[in-house]
């Protein structure tokens, strides 16, 4: 199972099991994929990790039925959360919890990763009044090296956020990433929709998907053959 894989580097992640986040990754995964297609795919992705995200941070409860009682899970209050995302591509993971949670905060940080020397660096946060406060749904949709990551949540903790109120969704990440977080933020929560093999020379996941933002927005990759058809 990947879980137990992902336990064995980082003892707090946790990857999701089921046929349709397997159907919707292999449908981004692909290099065919049209960005309709992709679009369309990764939202409904999205659309799961976000509940499946919120449903982490949820408590115990006892559901009174029509016929009886059972156990179950009271969702959080949205004001008891702050989404933050990475820009550009986290922005599209924390529309999708925002979408089922609308009264949540949000807050923005901008790392964009040097091309030459694959260094994420640090260039803008807008975070809101009292996120020491409040449980952390931190998003972007790859953990490669997990410098950005690793860099937003030193951003948080000195907004005064501790690590065992952050969770961390993404959609691909690999063992490079969840070591890297294991040792240098090992109180952050991770849920994942896959683990992947490894970085390759250039620091990109393999096997992956390619370049989410690029393929979701469409600012790269289609007209030059890298992937899909219809460049729309």
């Amino acid at each position: 199972m990947a879980s137990e894989q992902a336990q064995k580097i980082n003892r707090n992640a946790e990857v999701l099991s089921s046929p349709a986040v397997t159907m919707l990754l292999s449908q981004i995964r692909a290099k065919s994929t049209t960005q309709k297609d992709y679009v369309n795919a990764a939202d409904r992705l999205m659309g799961i990790l976000a509940e499946e995200g919120l449903a982490r941070l949820a408590t115990p409860m006892t559901v009174v039925t029509p016929c009886g009682t059972c156990s179950g899970l009271e969702a959080p209050l949205g004001s008891s959360i702050c989404a933050v995302d990475i820009i550009r591509s986290g922005g599209i993971l924390l529309e999708a919890v925002r979408k089922v949670c609308p009264d949540l905060k949000t807050a923005k940080v901008l790392i964009q990763r040097d091309e030459k020397t694959a260094l994420p660096q640090f260039f803008y946060k807008k975070l809101p009044n009292g996120i020491d406060k409040k449980k952390i749904i931190l998003c972007d949709p790859m953990l490669a090296s997990g410098g950005s990551a690793l860099m937003a949540i030193d951003c948080l903790k000195e907004a005064g956020v501790v690590e065992d109120n952050i969770l961390f969704l993404n959609v691909v990440s690999c063992p490079e990433g969840l070591k890297a977080l294991a040792e240098k933020a090992p109180g952050v929560r991770i849920l994942s929709a896959a683990l992947d093999e490894k970085l390759d020379e250039h620091k990109f996941i393999v096997p992956g998907l390619g370049d989410f933002g690029d393929r979701y927005y469409g600012t790269a990759g289609y007209d030059e053959g890298l992937w899909g058809s219809d460049g729309k």
